[in-house]
């Protein structure tokens, strides 16, 4: 069986997306993947070369005024050079984001991210869960409680620092983890069969 290699590429410009990220971290290792933790604000050579051997990328920001953080968008932009040689073709992409407020416009940073991995020809993995706390029978502990659909979406209060993160929201981190792996290794496995 073939190990998924899975990069998390994450800006945390307080603490709180970084719990979110080694929690997308421990999700993919629990699944079987080689994970690579990278910060790319301060991103180095050596760790761009890992992104390009990476089976699936997973992007991770806090969202800042309605979209992922400046820290983010630079390296988005430097992604550029991949785009220009299409390093990240056909790798698998997923993503991931926090906010102060409940909604916090959550949704853009996760289209912004889905947009970057499409302009790299990438594919897209949603989270793959149904909302939770959406019901009486809900509550705000379930996995999913803020509704996202296409990536991992989280809140905490602006007055609490990284050990705030909401516990429920660690553990959609996490499932997202173990979702891109076991997409990638599928993934995988199916590109293998049809050039065998």
């Amino acid at each position: 069986m073939t190990t998924p290699v899975v990069s998390i590429a994450y800006h945390s410009g307080y603490g709180h997306t970084a719990v979110l990220a080694e929690a997308v971290r421990d999700g993919a290792a629990e699944a079987g993947a080689t994970v690579h933790f990278i910060k790319v604000d301060a991103i180095t050579e050596a760790e761009w070369e890992l992104l390009d051997a990476s089976d699936a990328i997973v992007f991770g920001s806090p969202t800042y005024m309605g979209t992922a953080s400046g820290a983010f968008h630079q390296f988005a932009e430097a992604t550029s050079k991949r785009w220009f040689t299409g390093a990240w073709l056909d790798k698998l992409a997923a993503g991931f984001t926090n906010s102060g407020s409940k909604s916090g416009d959550k949704s853009h940073t996760l289209h912004y991210f889905q947009t970057l991995a499409a302009q790299h020809g990438m594919h897209w993995v949603n989270l793959g869960l149904k909302p939770g706390w959406n019901s009486t029978a809900g509550s705000e502990h379930d996995l999913n409680r803020l509704g996202f659909s296409s990536g991992a979406g989280a809140q905490t209060n602006s007055d609490e620092g990284p050990e705030g993160v909401h516990k429920a929201d660690i553990a959609t981190a996490e499932h997202l983890g173990r979702r891109i792996t076991e997409t990638t290794r599928v993934f995988i496995a199916g590109r293998a069969a049809v050039s065998a």
